[in-house]
């Protein structure tokens, strides 16, 4: 890939990186402000679990994109970016653009999805 669009992907994933750890850090905060707040009966109870159960998922899937975008922005430095770690073909840009951490081309996407491939 040629360096300018390397420089583009590099900036793409610089942003969301950035924007991603704001989100994260705004979940941490509302959820230490929810554990300070005592609810009264069991179903505001039930209700504040359920919330927490929420802002850890979300922040968990966070955490997995924040790792995709490192290893992407890793691969962008060693001039791996845009390769499918599975068949070694470049993974089209039109993917990039929706998923610029993409590992896979959307052919193996696609296997590994209909459990064809195992990675």
């Amino acid at each position: 890939m040629e360096r300018k669009k390397l420089e583009k992907f590099k900036k793409i994933l610089l942003e969301k990186k950035e924007e991603l750890i704001k989100k994260v850090n705004e979940l941490k905060k509302e959820s230490l402000e929810e554990n300070f707040e005592e609810p009264g009966d069991p179903i505001d109870k039930a209700v504040t679990s359920k919330e927490k159960e929420f802002f850890l998922s979300l922040r968990e899937k966070e955490k997995e994109i924040l790792e995709k975008i490192e290893d992407a922005l890793k691969k962008i430095d060693k001039g791996r970016y845009g390769v499918c770690e599975i068949c070694g073909k470049n993974i089209s840009e039109k993917r990039l653009k929706f998923v610029p951490w993409a590992r896979y081309c959307i052919e193996c996407q696609e296997k590994i999805e209909k459990n064809i491939i195992e990675i």
